[in-house]
């Protein structure tokens, strides 16, 4: 596993800082934005230059959503010990994602678009998948290379597509994840639908006031058990759904018919029992819509849902990368056998009652599912399981 995010640019990092209950959100420093002073963001505190100069990539035309996904992708290469030779094979898969890519840099985007001369040095960048070809090059990928874009379900995706290349026989491995960087793209159309919060978010809380966006990037190795031998085994995805309630192109349904199907084929497909899930990593994003209609899914498939916290107050929404970052944490929650706690919440929502886990705790855990849900009502949840 590698990831890279507002608390923390390892694995390591981001552990620590969720046991600590450590928010990274607050004032912009790295991004120049008109809302710096009116909004905090989940920011990565390390300038793209710098990043640039870590990663030694000097050549042109790479953005910073590309160096976040090789700064996490570096991570997951050296802690899963792939060799060269396993990299280039035709065996080996690498499924990314992201929401933005290369449009991260909207104002040459803008100028690219309405020039009459060549274009800037960013002019392939804006590629849907040049994100995930910058890391194929730079590896030598040898198998199936592919990019999804599902809005925030994205590199939740990634983990059920590359899980599926495997069991189909398409690939042996296959390294999967996303990234995503803070873009005037995103923060102002997500500030045209009203639903970024001008304080540090709330997920769950009855007065939420909306998201923060953050960045940042990850990446998991996926083998089948066979072909693990004496590998490091963090743990095993069980199961995955995903489906779309087609309701709305920003919002969810107010029954929550795509979170509870989603997780319902999550549990189908692991032949578990709702009794089963010990924790629940929710999508929760602190807006109106998704919280209580991801609460109300919760009560209709679970009855009295399992303990449950969102990590979005500790990074922001990630978008595309949100998925793949979540299910590293959800995978440190197997490994270190605890849960840790959702931030700011105070007063559950009046719709359900729920409450969400507000402090650090160790537990036994044997599953644990992480949700997400993307604009179009495309929804994903997927099942890890302790080895």
């Amino acid at each position: 596993m590698g990831v890279i995010s507002a608390i923390g640019d390892s694995v390591a990092l981001n552990h620590s800082a969720l046991k600590s209950g450590i928010s990274g959100i607050g004032k912009l420093e790295m991004f120049q934005s008109k809302y710096a002073d009116k909004m905090p963001f989940g920011e990565v505190k390390i300038s793209t230059e710098t990043l640039r100069n870590k990663l030694k990539v000097f050549e042109s035309g790479v953005t910073r959503t590309s160096l976040l996904a090789l700064h996490a992708l570096e991570e997951t290469i050296r802690d899963s010990a792939l060799t060269e030779t396993e990299l280039t094979s035709n065996e080996t898969a690498l499924i990314g994602a992201s929401t933005v890519g290369g449009m991260c840099l909207t104002d040459e985007l803008y100028h690219d678009a309405n020039s009459q001369e060549g274009g800037s040095e960013y002019l392939s960048s804006y590629d849907c998948a040049s994100v995930t070809l910058f890391l194929q090059e730079k590896f030598k990928i040898g198998g199936v290379v592919n990019t999804i874009n599902t809005a925030c379900s994205s590199s939740a995706n990634a983990v059920a597509y590359g899980a599926r290349l495997i069991h189909t026989g398409l690939a042996k491995r296959a390294i999967v994840g996303g990234a995503d960087s803070l873009a005037k793209f995103t923060i102002n159309g997500f500030n045209a639908l009203h639903i970024l919060s001008s304080e540090v978010c709330t997920p769950f809380d009855q007065h939420r006031k909306g998201l923060n966006l953050g960045e940042g990037a990850a990446f998991l190795v996926l083998e089948k058990e066979e072909d693990v031998k004496d590998k490091k085994i963090y743990a095993v995805v069980a199961g995955y759904g995903n489906s779309n309630d087609a309701y709305h192109p920003s919002s969810l349904s107010p029954e929550g018919d795509g979170p509870f199907l989603s997780m319902q084929e999550a549990l189908q497909m692991a032949r578990l029992k709702p009794a089963d899930i010990h924790f629940i990593n929710a999508h929760g994003t602190g807006t109106e819509n998704n919280d209580e209609v991801e609460s109300v899914a919760m009560v209709r498939l679970f009855g009295n849902p399992p303990a449950f916290a969102s990590s979005k107050g500790n990074t922001g929404h990630t978008l595309g990368a949100a998925g793949a970052i979540e299910a590293v944490f959800s995978v440190l929650n197997l490994q270190f056998q605890e849960i840790y706690p959702g931030l700011q919440f105070k007063e559950p929502i009046a719709a359900t009652g729920l409450k969400p886990i507000t402090g650090y705790a160790a537990m036994p855990l044997q599953h644990v599912m992480s949700n997400s849900f993307g604009f179009g009502g495309n929804c994903t949840s997927l099942i890890f399981s302790k080895v």
